[in-house]
């Protein structure tokens, strides 16, 4: 069996959201040696630093939050699907050939997973591909960037996906993993009534 880390490592010089100052951790040594018996360190991190999952609050009004969350949904079989070929969007007619069934949980790898610094042109799935993923009654899309879609006004594919409970996980990195078949092991760290989670993901063949 093999196992791939398909989590971005957290660090202060993670990529984050267009290059935003406030979004970067910040660790800060609370305890060491030369003042106590411990070391230990303080952490200040957006949700949505890394490899995380959205909940329907990220983006709708008194949305659905981690209080929903259901382990079931994320230690499951899922499909990674080649898409380094994609220039700028997912679209539907990239989709439409490839075997995508009802209930599946569908995996994206593209160019964004060998790029470790933010690309305001980063690749992203567009409204036409999240309703033809939606039509599919799918459980569940991951992509390699840090957020599903990029500047459409209204956010239209996070709307489209949540309105049909489909869960959403960004940040990955499949540079490695090869198109197929996996069991993914996806494992929050559980908080209260929040609009995100971060995630540590592993898939195995």
């Amino acid at each position: 069996m093999k196992i791939y880390d398909v989590s971005m490592t957290i660090s202060k010089d993670i990529q984050v959201w267009k290059n935003k100052e406030e979004k970067k951790p910040k660790f800060k040594v609370a305890s060491d040696f030369s003042t106590g018996t411990t070391f230990e360190t303080d952490v200040y991190l957006n949700l949505h630093t890394g490899t995380h999952m959205d909940f329907p609050l990220h983006m709708i009004k008194d949305g659905k939050t981690s209080d929903t969350l259901d382990l079931n949904k994320l230690i499951r079989e899922v499909k990674v699907f080649d898409l380094t070929h994609v220039k700028d969007a997912i679209d539907e007619k990239d989709l439409v050939d490839l075997n995508i069934k009802e209930n599946d949980f569908v995996l994206f790898k593209t160019r964004n997973s060998f790029e470790d610094t933010f690309n305001y042109n980063f690749i992203y799935v567009n409204e036409c591909a999240a309703t033809y993923l939606a039509s599919k009654k799918i459980k569940g899309v991951g992509v390699d960037s840090l957020g599903i879609e990029r500047d459409q006004k209204g956010h239209p594919t996070h709307h489209v996906l949540m309105d049909q409970d489909v869960i959403i996980i960004e940040g990955l990195r499949l540079g490695n993993v090869p198109e197929g078949q996996y069991q993914m092991y996806a494992l929050p760290i559980k908080m209260k009534s929040v609009e995100a989670l971060l995630l540590s993901v592993i898939l195995t063949d």
